[in-house]
């Protein structure tokens, strides 16, 4: 095996062979300058249109140029750990194939990283060229999760560089169904951002629809976090102290003889039964939240390393 580089460049790719050389070319021009060891990690998410074959041609004329081939359509959160996983830089830089995220902004990332930042995220600024549809439901899912992890997510991307040890800490998670924006922010190393305005893709079109966006959303906010359970026992236990209110309105008319005949009764009996039976819904959802979190395997804590204290491979020194 050759020596390992300072620098990983990670493309999750399905169906991009109209732009991958374009991007591949954009990536060496934009890294050469920089004087550091890299290599390119192309992930072939399941591609049908040539991706696969057209990275082979690329890679037989730059060794530096990888190919990681998974057996069908995995997905994106899967090309994402499959690149962490197969990617051997000080730093890793994940980005998508479609130079929406544009290669010019690496040697801004890489400079916050030589300052200290064991992360540094691309954020979106506002105004790009998403639709509102999108705008819209990408708010309310990053306020959300934000409120899950403690911090602002909006703007949030899939291109960010990760020192070492956080794609080591994100590599020590367990869970199989992954939202890496999340993880990321839940690891918690030190991170810097660097703003950026999407251009409009070079080529091809997005593989993402409205209704696909919907569903990845939901799906990433069940597996991320049991904040929806925890709101449905929330909602349970106000549910159950306005019924405790409603009773007491209820005695009240009985005792002072404007209740209707039998209206107490009936009240009451579906009162004391909502109640218990939201009370218990709310319990069962408490303690299926804690064997969710339970069940992730994620590490119970992370120790920070200075970086000269980082274990040395076979091939270090790296830099």
């Amino acid at each position: 095996m050759s020596e390992a580089p300072v620098l990983s460049i990670v493309l999750p790719v399905h169906d991009e062979a109209t732009v991958l050389e374009e991007t591949v070319v954009r990536l060496r021009d934009v890294l050469v300058p920089l004087g550091r060891s890299f290599e390119i990690l192309v992930v072939d998410d399941g591609s049908t249109d040539g991706s696969g074959a057209a990275c082979t041609a690329l890679a037989a004329r730059d060794p530096r140029l990888v190919l990681v081939t998974l057996t069908r359509r995995f997905g994106k959160e899967a090309a994402l750990a499959a690149g962490l996983e197969a990617a051997r830089g000080d730093a890793v830089v994940l980005m998508d194939a479609d130079l929406q995220h544009p290669p010019d902004l690496i040697p801004e990332m890489v400079r916050r990283w030589d300052e200290g930042c064991e992360v540094v995220e691309a954020v979106r600024r506002e105004g790009g060229p998403q639709a509102l549809p999108h705008r819209l439901l990408a708010r309310a899912f990053y306020a959300l999760l934000g409120r899950a992890v403690g911090r602002d997510l909006q703007g949030a991307t899939d291109f960010k560089l990760l020192d070492r040890q956080a794609v080591e800490a994100l590599l020590s998670c367990g869970e199989r169904n992954r939202f890496f924006r999340g993880l990321v922010a839940w690891i918690g190393f030190t991170t810097g951002e660097v703003p950026f305005t999407p251009p409009v893709r070079h080529g091809g079109r997005s593989k993402w629809s409205f209704t696909d966006l919907l569903g990845y959303s939901v799906r990433s906010l069940l597996a991320f976090t049991s904040l929806p359970l925890r709101i449905v026992a929330a909602a349970g236990l106000v549910m159950v102290l306005l019924g405790a209110l409603l009773a007491v309105q209820t005695l009240w008319n009985w005792l002072s003889g404007h209740a209707v005949s039998g209206f107490t009764t009936v009240i009451l009996v579906e009162l004391i039964l909502g109640g218990l039976i939201l009370t218990s819904l709310g319990v069962i959802a408490a303690y299926l939240a804690l064997l969710y979190e339970e069940q992730k395997g994620r590490p119970l804590y992370l120790v920070r390393r200075p970086r000269d204290a980082r274990p040395a491979g076979p091939d270090e020194p790296r830099r």
